[in-house]
């Protein structure tokens, strides 16, 4: 055996070099692969690795080796003889022992992880040393790396071992390991105080300085007399590289035993403030170095540098960091979270201590930046966990830690960390706010005390935002690339910080606008004394500002006021309401100045200045108009609020601020503004018409100018579309929507009405006309044309609709009165264009919107001749045509007109029943096909949608009974129709849950729950008899595949509700049938799972089942793989 093992040896080491080499072809490596596959799976094979394993230096033919032996315990472990096992469990350890010193880290970290997997299927029956070998490896001073790796290995496998293992192995697991839990976090406690004693006692202590103090006093005033304040301002200990190393092991097991054990006494004291010691690495700047990088220390070895220093204080934040992220804690730990908190908030002291040689910045800048990360997790997870705990306890002094959480948030070196410094004040502020609402009894004693740290919080947040106090940091900020929610970096970065603002602005609202205001209006005096420097020559205007300073200023006070603006517009959702009549002074302050800038950028026309830097100052002066706009628009329900107070007194003050709004938007309604200023001119219009609809803006010579300009206008004039739907919707908002606080006798509807069709008929002149021009069948030459006047004109009329769809009944009969002859039009366009998808997709677009908003208005009869037409032209081979196409517009209108037809059948009444049976049809034989056996996800969802609500809505379509008789007849008697189409229906979605589409099968499963609450579907006769068995099956197939795991939960309450329709017969009949379906396991194996599988009828023990056989099956499937016979040789 000896010769031969030698000779596979040597053979095996020149195949991995061969299969490793650059020149060896893939056809060569699937020859090699295929022999070691086959290799490995003869019996014995591993003990030629174990020969392999003990006489080679080659790290691939270890490696292969271990993987051999990793398949063997994991795979065939069960029908191994137990003479072989005994061997294996004896040798791999002596292996180990005598090889971890000389093997690459990740060959004996691989050889851990088999040893630890024996353990997994043997321990403690077949294994008892296993767990005990660790222990002893770890209490011996030259093993103790090893011990650690071993044990981190087994705390990774066996305490959230996957799946190759029984639900009772596994809870048997869990349960031994506890039970080791004392002894081994006493054995890492006794480690990690041994070190830092050692290498603390041997450290020399500097002299006293004026700073060494600083930790003592302050926290003096923290924690008076904590023992902690003595404990933690011992010198550091000053660690060698082999103490380093093994620290850092025993913080990396702690880290992962805390992932999983329940927070208990058997988390001591000590232990925590050994892990404390440790933080203390991330955040005591010991850079300077006396001799060279590396400084000698009396103990053996040279001691680490600041990245290693770094690295433990990073594993040990990641331990406390494991603790206080459980939200369960036992009543018995509370006083040891407390000590964890205080000894963390020395830490915060640390690192926020300002003294001659570093200002907090430099210092927090020093940091190694994942020991900052991990600082500021745990104080995110303190905040939103544990502060509604200890808030209120007179040892935790919570003023004083925001104090500190203050100077640690605007001292973050980078954006990143101050964002997730901001994040924690969002959710402290939400966690007051909280606590204010369910406290109104003492609500302000809850807020003086913590007035101060709000108005610091307030003031420095909003200086953190102008150029005035922050240019360096603002000028680094992105604000040209767009991330993935459609903002640019410095985006982001105001709407975080006006977030805050917003919240502090609803515990102080008085405070806050009087901080806020002030700052508005200096920067609105530069903003309004531009008007000095304007000078006109010849026909261009210009700013007469050159000076490099002065332009540079002016940038920085122009971005700072857009800012501003920003920050008051999102202020005023806190002026409605309830606190619409206290805060009344302030907002109408706020609205009229906003009203004087709108009106001032417009009349002196700044967007439209010749500068002295036009790249800068020209993007910064139509940037604060917008702002100021935009600020205006938000203010919109206040208005309407305002109108509503005042409509029977003395409305001047009112009709002023409206007036000169639109006075100041209407000159910005034109193609010679910049696009930006536009918009937002057009959101306000849009706000002002549909918010506050006062009764006469019509009369206004702005909107009569608007509404000529629009009706009257030209293809070179005309506004860029966006623009062009905003007005057009605002011009309908005034004519269309009833307006507030007047009786119907006095809404002029005629007047109106009559107003209405001369604007849709002006918008719509050149659609009209293509009725007489464009035939079918015809391929006229003009058609382009044609085309551009159909894209422009009906997404105008379809926003048109849209934005009335929930008005009253008058709104939209005079909308539909408007638009009558526009809809004839697209309907006698639509045959012509139906192999264009874009227009197609243009016209259904319009089509759904008519449906979904005007289908009373439209009639029976016209609704009916739409439909007929649609069907009609929508043969099989044109949407099998669209369909092909993914993602293409042909597909789009395709999910067009299934949505229209989801809007038909869910109309009540009768009117539409006729058109079920070709709905239907299209439905199962024409798109189903063709969708069947593609992924069309689109398409899929919105068909399996239609067949969902013909199923809801038309039910009796397809049972006569209603639910109460077929109970009270004993659900025997189901009359039943058209029960083809209803099977039809149920098999396609059957067949989607053995499609991979996770969003169409989630979909679906939630679509036969609804079906069943509603109607009782897993109860009608057909159902439970022919479908059932099918529908649980093929559920729990699914399951057992794996193939849709993020819907377990969703499966298993659809398993539960199908079962529960009758359980005898689910436990009787199904389970014995699909246990002997079960392929690859024996009988014995279907008796013991049919035994686990307990008779219980409530949802939490049938879950429990579900989940264990699922477990199970799976593993005995695996341990039943069985392996061929017979020996390869190399």
């Amino acid at each position: 055996m000896q010769a031969s093992d030698e000779s596979s040896l040597r053979a095996l080491e020149n195949l991995m070099t061969e299969f490793f080499h650059s020149c060896t072809t893939n056809e060569r490596k699937r020859e090699i692969e295929e022999l070691l596959n086959n290799f490995a799976q003869q019996t014995g094979a591993w003990r030629h690795c174990l020969f392999f394993l003990s006489n080679t230096r080659n790290e691939y033919v270890m490696m292969y080796s271990l993987t051999v032996f990793e398949n063997l315990v994991n795979k065939m472990w069960i029908g191994l003889a137990s003479q072989d096992k005994m061997e294996i469990r004896s040798c791999l350890p002596k292996l180990l022992l005598a090889q971890h010193k000389s093997v690459p880290y990740f060959i004996r970290n691989k050889l851990c992880k088999v040893i630890v997997d024996i353990g997994r299927q043997d321990w403690p029956m077949f294994y008892h040393d296993f767990f005990t070998s660790t222990l002893q490896l770890i209490q011996t001073p030259a093993l103790a790396p090893l011990g650690l790796m071993m044990l981190k290995t087994t705390s990774e496998e066996l305490a959230c071992p996957r799946e190759d293992l029984s639900v009772a192995r596994k809870d048997e697991l869990r349960k031994l390991l506890l039970e080791q839990v004392p002894t081994v976090l006493g054995l890492l406690t006794g480690i990690l105080e041994t070190y830092w004693d050692k290498h603390s006692v041997i450290a020399s202590t500097p002299p006293p300085s004026p700073t060494s103090r600083e930790g003592v006093e302050l926290l003096g005033s923290l924690f008076q007399g904590s023992q902690y304040s003595k404990l933690l301002c011992q010198p550091m200990a000053a660690l060698d590289n082999e103490s380093h190393q093994l620290c850092c092991l025993v913080l990396e097991c702690l880290a992962h035993l805390f992932s999983w054990i329940p927070l208990s006494t058997s988390i001591t004291p000590t232990l925590l403030a050994s892990i404390f010691h440790f933080t203390r690495f991330g955040c005591d700047l010991r850079t300077k170095a006396k001799t060279g990088p590396l400084i000698s220390s009396p103990s053996n070895g040279h001691e680490v540098n600041k990245a290693d220093r770094a690295r433990l204080g990073v594993l040990a934040m990641t331990c406390v960091n494991e603790l206080v992220s459980k939200n369960c804690v036992p009543m018995d730990f509370e006083e040891y979270l407390m000590r964890m908190f205080q000894q963390t908030f020395f830490l915060l002291q640390r690192l926020t201590q300002e003294n001659n040689a570093h200002t907090v910045k430099s210092r927090l800048q020093e940091l190694d930046e994942s020991y900052l990360e991990k600082f500021t997790d745990f104080l995110r997870l303190f905040v939103s966990v544990h502060l509604r705990r200890i808030e209120s306890s007179p040892q935790f002094p919570i003023v004083e830690f925001l104090g500190l959480l203050f100077k640690y948030t605007f001292n973050q070196p980078t954006h990143e960390g101050y964002f997730a410094c901001l994040d924690i004040w969002s959710v402290f502020l939400d966690f007051l706010t909280t606590k204010i609402k369910s406290r109104l009894a003492d609500r302000e004693s809850v807020l003086n005390r913590y007035k101060d740290a709000l108005v610091l919080l307030l003031r420095e947040v909003l200086n953190r935002i102008q150029f005035r106090y922050n240019q360096a940091q603002l000028e680094e900020l992105d604000d040209e690339t767009l991330d993935d929610d459609q903002q640019t970096e410095w985006q982001r970065y105001l709407r975080q910080s006006l977030e805050v603002v917003a919240k502090v602005m609803e515990l102080l609202p008085s405070h806050a606008f009087s901080t806020l205001f002030p700052v508005l209006q200096e920067n609105l005096e530069v903003y309004l004394g531009l008007r000095q420097f304007i000078g006109t020559t010849g026909s261009s205007r210009r700013l007469n500002i050159t000076a490099e300073n002065d332009c540079r200023r002016l940038h920085c006070s122009l971005r700072d006021l857009s800012s501003l603006l920003q920050a008051v517009g999102r202020l005023a959702e806190h002026f409605i309401g309830e606190v619409f009549a206290a805060r009344f002074t302030d907002a109408l302050a706020v609205v009229e100045r906003l009203v004087e800038v709108t009106c001032y950028g417009s009349q002196t026309g700044l967007y439209d200045l010749e500068t002295a830097v036009p790249s800068v100052l020209k993007p910064d002066l139509t940037d604060v108009h917008a702002q100021a706009v935009a600020a205006l628009q938000a203010y919109s329900h206040w208005l309407a609020q305002f109108y509503s107070e005042v409509h029977s007194q003395n409305q001047s003050q009112f009709i002023n601020l409206i007036t000169s709004a639109v006075n100041a938007s209407s000159p910005l309604l034109t193609t010679k503004v910049p696009e930006k200023l536009l918009l937002s001119a057009s959101h306000l219009m849009v706000s002002i018409t549909a918010t506050v609809r006062p009764v006469f803006l019509v009369t206004l010579p702005a909107v009569q100018n608007i509404f000529n300009r629009i009706t009257t206008e030209n293809q070179s004039h005309r506004l860029p579309q966006e623009a062009h739907i905003l007005v057009c919707r605002s011009l309908s908002n005034m004519l269309l929507l009833p307006w507030p606080n007047l009786p119907e006798s006095e809404q002029q509807w005629q007047t109106r009405s009559n107003s209405h069709g001369t604007l849709v008929a002006a918008l719509t002149r050149e659609y009209r006309v293509l009725r007489g021009t464009v035939n079918i069948g015809a391929r006229q030459p003009g058609l382009d044309n044609v085309k551009a006047v159909i894209h422009h004109t009906l997404p105008v009329l379809r926003d048109i609709v849209d934005s009335i769809s929930s008005e009253s009944t008058k709104s939209r009969q005079i909308c539909y009165q408007s638009l009558q002859e526009s809809v004839q039009v697209t309907l006698h366009l639509f045959p012509v264009f139906i192999q264009q998808p874009d227009v197609t997709d243009e016209m259904l677009a319009f089509f759904l919107t008519l449906f979904q908003a005007l289908r009373v208005q439209m009639g029976v009869a016209f609704t009916g001749q739409i439909i007929q037409t649609f069907l009609s032209m929508f043969t099989r081979e044109q949407l099998a045509a669209s369909i092909l196409h993914e993602g293409s517009a042909g597909c789009r209108v395709v999910q067009k007109f299934l949505k229209i037809l989801q809007v038909v059948v869910q109309e009540p009444g009768q009117a539409f029943k006729p058109f079920l049976p070709s709905i239907l049809s299209l439905c199962m034989e024409q798109v189903y096909p063709v969708v069947a056996e593609r992924s069309s996800p689109d398409v899929k969802a919105e068909m399996f949608e239609l067949l969902y609500q013909i199923l809801h809505q038309n039910w009796r379509y397809f049972f006569k009974t209603s639910v109460l008789t077929s109970v009270q007849r004993g659900g025997v008697d189901d009359t039943m129709e058209n029960e083809a189409q209803f099977t039809a229906a149920m098999q396609a979605f059957g067949q989607s849950f053995l499609q991979t589409d996770i969003h169409i099968f989630k979909q679906n499963l939630s679509y036969l729950e609804s079906l069943n609450s509603k109607h009782k579907l897993y109860h009608r006769k057909l159902f439970r008899t022919s479908m059932l068995f099918h529908f649980i099956n093929v559920l729990l197939q699914v399951l057992l595949h794996k193939s849709h795991d993020l819907l377990q939960e969703e499966i298993t309450l659809a398993i539960y509700n199908m079962a529960s329709v009758d359980f005898d017969t689910f436990y009787s009949a199904f389970m014995p049938e699909f246990l002997n379906g079960c392929q690859g396991v024996d009988t014995n194996q279907r008796a013991v799972l049919a035994r686990n599988f307990k008779l219980e009828q409530d949802l939490p023990s049938f879950t429990q089942s579900v989940q264990r056989l699922v477990n199970d099956l799976r593993y005995y499937r695996l341990c039943n793989s069985s392996l061929p016979t017979g020996t390869i040789k190399l």
